[in-house]
Parts: C-alpha cells; structure tokens; sequence
C-alpha cells in the first residue's frame, strides 16, 4: 500500500485542494481530503495530479513504426510514452492491403499479450484508419489502396483480431456497403470512427445511426464545411450522439477552428496525437506505413507529396495547447482522459476515483509530464519522488 498526497489534483472533472490517494495492489482505493501530507509516502504539493493520459492514435513513437515493429520496439514505443503522461494507447495502423492490416492486428494481439517487463503504457488495441477511406481525401494514405468495405474483406480483419485487438476502425460512411460494415464492427466490440471521408451531412448521420460513435480528426481529410452543405463538420459539431479528435499541434488547425469546437462541443470532445515515428526524435527521414515521411524543425510531418503525414505531437502538449487556447483546465483533462476511455468501455481508466486502476500523472505548472504511474508503479520521473517532495 501506498499514500500519494497532491496539493491540486482534478478528481471528476473537477479541480480538487489537498487530497491523499491511497493505492493498494493496482488500483486506487481510497480517497480523502486532507490539508496535511500526514503519513503520504509521496508528497506532490506543487502542479497538479490528474488521470493517466490516453491516446486513441498512435503510430509510433521514439523511432518505432507500429506497422512494422518488432517485439522489442513495440516495448521501447511503450517503455517512452509514459515520458508524455500517456498510460494507454491504442496502435495506429494506416491503410495497406488487407493481408498486410490482418498481419498488423497479429503482431498487435501478440503485444498486448506479451507479459510487460515494468514502466510500460498499456496497450489497448488497434486502430485501423483504412483502407475503407475516401480517395476525395487521402491525406498521407497511399490511395491506391482503398476499396470498399465489402463482407469479403471485414471478415479477415476481424478473424485476425483475436480477445478484442481491434479497438477502433476509421472508415469512409460514403462508400458502399460502408453502413453494413459499421453494424458488423460494432457488433464485434470495435469503435467505428469517421474520417478521410467526403461525407455529406445525411450521409455521416446515417452513419451515426448505424452505430459510428466518434469523428477522426476533426476538420482534416474531410469534406469542408459550408453552410449550405455543412458536411462531416457541421454534423458532428452538432449531433450530440457522436465524439470527434483533434490534433492541437498548431499546424492541423486553425485556433479559430478550434475555438468552434470548443465552444459548440467541448464536452465531446478528445484529445489525439496521430503521432508517427518520428515524435520525440530529430528531425529526418521516417516510416509511416509502408512510406516514407519528413521532419523539419517547427513543422509537421509530411509525406512526399507535401501531404501532413501524423504529427510529432506530444498528448502531454496537446493538453496544454487546448488550454492555451481557452479550454478550461477540467475539459482539457477529461478530453485526455476519461471521454477516450469511455469510448472504448474502459471505465477503469481515465479517472480518479475508487476502484479505478492507479494511473496517475503529475503536471508541473506548465502542464508537462513531471511523473507518471501506472497501475501504482512509478514508470517515470523527471526528479526523484519522495515523501517530502521532488
């Protein structure tokens, strides 16, 4: 068992003075007000604890490309990310053939399964943005790869996803059979996300009704909004059913653009990174896919073509820039935190509360990763933690 006091910490989406947490085999067990550290073992009197951070699209991280790691870079990718405040995640997979996307969920599930060797993020599962995207708007993807949804092509997807691999799928709703295809993935467990798509407004609500629950960064790849054809955008902005992501790196959107989204939506709103192999690396060549990227200093990846290729985002400074931006500090949290896990029905993660699994992170007061815990086990600190602060 173990005490960690906080001096501030956000506990249900609200900002909470002195608490001590008390963590026992995991999990957090108890929870109390107190104005003094008392017999804490970890005493945080400065910046703040919040929930574990969780980004629903990864792909790749320190180097590694999830599409083509091995078993040593799917545990490095995993050992890093908790430097960001990340303690879960999900593997992002961008479009390739359909052999190659079941390989993919095959080398996933073995990840997932593969006994952790301590200080690592949890694995969630996949995300497949593609191949069942709309070639209107590729963006980084290699368009001769898309195709419709097709029974045919569902089933070995979803055979190779054993115990639940294929967390999210993004997909296209115009494309034919797509409506079919979001049914059958809902029925096997799997978050149907939009994106990449050149949807009207009728068409992504058909899609809703059908089952598909979130928006794959909003505002990219996408039908544009106008206002008589309000598209994807208008839609989702609008239609309380469905989520969206956003990528706030200050290059995939506008301020403005995110200001809309806030204001219309904040509270379904999540927070991603997209990120690529080249986060947290210098710049250079990288792999996205099968495909090589570039990185220049202030700017976003970008494929050959000039296309934005993911971003080299930390979720640590996607949090961050969102309150920069004007979202308050409880929202930003909780876009972090919570809402992704309950899109995935994993009410253990992203909260503090009892019973909940300890993943914790502690922000400074720039909002950056000062030290990260997972399942109660200390996988990351900027200073040693003691019981009379760092």
């Amino acid at each position: 068992m173990q005490k960690i006091f906080a001096g501030r910490a956000i506990i249900d989406c609200q900002e909470q003075a002195s608490v001590t947490l008390t963590v026992e085999s995991g999990l957090i067990t108890g929870i109390s007000e107190s104005s003094r550290p008392g017999d804490a073992d970890v005493v945080l009197e400065d910046g703040i604890l919040i929930p574990g951070l969780i980004d629903l699209q990864v792909n790749g991280y320190q180097g590694v490309n999830f599409s083509h790691a091995d078993e040593n870079e799917w545990r490095r990718a995993a050992h890093c990310l908790p430097e960001t405040g990340v303690t879960a995640f999900a593997a992002a997979f961008v479009t390739a053939s359909i052999q190659d996307l079941a390989e993919s969920l095959r080398h996933c599930n073995a990840a997932m399964n593969t006994p952790p060797r301590g200080g690592q993020a949890r694995l969630l599962g996949a995300h497949l943005e593609g191949p069942f995207l709309s070639p209107a708007h590729p963006g980084a993807h290699d368009v001769t790869l898309f195709c419709d949804p097709e029974p045919a092509r569902i089933r070995p997807l979803l055979d190779a996803a054993l115990a639940g691999t294929l967390a999210i799928i993004t997909l296209a709703p115009e494309r034919t059979f797509a409506l079919e295809a979001i049914k059958q993935f809902v029925s096997a467990g799997t978050l149907v996300c939009l994106g990449h798509t050149d949807a009207t407004a009728d068409q992504t609500m058909a899609a809703i009704d059908a089952g598909a629950r979130c928006v794959t960064h909003l505002y990219n790849a996408q039908r544009p909004f106008h206002h008589r054809d309000p598209g994807i955008i208008g839609q989702s902005l609008t239609d309380p059913r469905i989520s969206f992501s956003l990528v706030l790196d200050d290059h995939h959107l506008s301020h403005q653009a995110a200001a809309m989204a806030f204001g219309l939506a904040a509270d379904r709103l999540v927070l991603v990174t997209d990120a690529v192999a080249a986060a947290g690396m210098p710049p250079g060549q990288y792999q996205l896919g099968g495909r090589t990227i570039h990185t220049a200093p202030n700017r976003p990846p970008t494929s050959a073509d000039g296309a934005f290729a993911g971003s080299t985002l930390r979720l640590d400074h996607a949090l961050a820039n969102a309150v920069r931006l004007g979202l308050p500090l409880p929202e930003a949290v909780a876009a972090a935190t919570t809402r992704p896990a309950e899109l995935l029905a994993r009410h253990d993660l992203g909260r503090i509360e009892v019973g909940a699994r300890a993943d914790l992170v502690w922000l400074d007061q720039h909002l950056t990763t000062n030290a990260t815990w997972v399942g109660g086990e200390l996988v990351f600190s900027k200073s040693l933690i003691r019981k009379d602060g760092p």
